[in-house]
């Protein structure tokens, strides 16, 4: 029995089979048709992340990822235990392995009583998850003085919408839609995209669904988009920066958006925004795609929600003007915070100057959320700091409506709220 210290990137407990992924061959060979799998990795991109949603895999071991990257947030989205900042050896391939992410532990070939002591832990988990889950699935977050707070859910793909009611969520926070597209070999049409957006939509059926749309570019990135190299990807060309200079793509998804709009209780979200005229530019191409609409007779939501992720500084410093021109905000915390301290979140290295309660990142959260309360928006904090327990008083005195975090802590955030004065 080997016994492996890391740390913790999800908590759960998973009995499984290690496999080991090597970059120089194919992808997911060897995955289909088999058990439970533990996959052990140096990094993982989102483009192969996203993949593992279709197969057996269960739990990721990563070498190099961060609490913000992508594998992170991609496994607590699909509530699998994860843990980082351990170096795989290759002879672990096809052995069986108990994944703690609670303890941050990997244990390879592990003998009869430790299996025993995990099978206990592992019980233990989830009768307290199930306790907790019938308690909290359907009250609504209002602490001890009465104040209220929406807890969604964040998602980025369509199954999600199971986790998303299975853990009572208000709604969906951020539907992470370039997911579908890093799934694609080639541009999804309109009626794919219109397709899953309608049934998301009419899935939730009152309770809001935020569709953001593509973030493409930086680490998210896709043959068929055809991006340049760049030297600073994290500041370069993508997001909204991409939909305003292909009009013609961006449109095809604002038309499936707002087509859905007319099945449910859909927002449309844009990234990555730094200026008004950002803004101005899009709302100008929405309604030219419901002036098309319109002249087709297809029904569509007339007063759809447009809001805007403040996930720059750009967007905290003017979020007075950005204000004016959007029906809400959502403050995009992961980048946000490698932004505002130019720590790129992606980087191990760095870890330790990232730093989500750094004075500069709740005073930008606080400037923001006292700018869309004078504007009369409301505003949610998306990203991995809306399920830091920590905060979470903090953000409902800044006067935050909406919390969106992962389905699964959708109960514990609205525990801690219902117990708060």
């Amino acid at each position: 029995m080997k016994e492996i210290i890391g740390k913790q990137i999800h908590d759960g407990v998973l009995f499984g089979e290690v496999f080991v992924y090597d970059h120089r061959k194919q992808f997911l060979t060897g995955l289909q048709g088999t058990g439970a799998l533990i996959v052990a990795a140096e990094d993982l991109t989102p483009n192969e992340t996203v993949q593992f949603e279709k197969l057996n895999v269960c739990a990721f071991v990563a070498t190099n990822a961060t609490e913000t990257s992508h594998v992170a947030i991609l496994a607590r989205t699909m509530d699998l235990p994860a843990i980082t900042g351990i170096s795989i050896e290759q002879n672990w391939h096809g052995k069986e392995a108990i994944i703690d992410g609670c303890g941050g532990r990997l244990i390879i070939d592990p003998d009869e009583p430790t299996r025993r002591f995990y099978r206990s832990k592992a019980a233990e988990e989830s009768r307290n998850r199930e306790r907790l889950l019938e308690e909290y699935k359907e009250k609504k977050a209002i602490s001890k003085r009465g104040r209220t707070m929406n807890i969604y859910a964040n998602i980025s793909a369509p199954d999600d919408v199971a986790k998303v009611l299975a853990n009572g969520a208000d709604g969906i926070g951020v539907f992470k839609s370039e997911f579908m597209y890093l799934n694609s070999s080639d541009y999804p049409t309109e009626e794919k995209l219109f397709s899953v957006y309608r049934q998301i939509a009419a899935t939730m059926g009152e309770r809001k669904a935020v569709i953001r749309t593509f973030d493409i570019g930086a680490d998210k990135t896709t043959d068929y988009f055809q991006l340049d190299r760049e030297e600073n990807p994290a500041l370069g060309y993508r997001a909204i920066r991409i939909g305003i200079d292909r009009p013609a793509v961006f449109k095809t998804q604002l038309r499936a958006i707002i087509r859905a709009s007319a099945f449910g209780n859909v927002s449309l979200m844009y990234p990555m925004v730094t200026s008004v005229d950002e803004v101005i530019l899009v709302k100008k191409m929405v309604c030219e795609v419901m002036d098309e609409l319109r002249q087709a007779n297809i029904p569509f939501k007339k007063d759809i929600e447009q809001g805007i992720m403040i996930e720059t500084p750009a967007s905290v410093i003017i979020s007075d003007m950005l204000a004016q021109v959007v029906d809400f905000f959502s403050i995009g915390t992961n980048d946000l915070i490698q932004y505002m301290l130019a720590v790129d979140r992606q980087n191990p290295k760095l870890s330790n100057l990232y730093d989500p309660h750094h004075p500069a990142v709740l005073r930008s959260i606080e400037h923001v959320a006292k700018n869309a309360k004078a504007a009369g928006i409301w505003v949610e904090i998306s990203g991995e700091l809306g399920a830091d327990l920590t905060l979470t008083q903090q953000f409902m005195e800044y006067g935050i409506d909406s919390l969106a975090v992962a389905p699964s802590k959708v109960p514990l955030i609205r525990k801690a709220i219902c117990e708060m004065e």
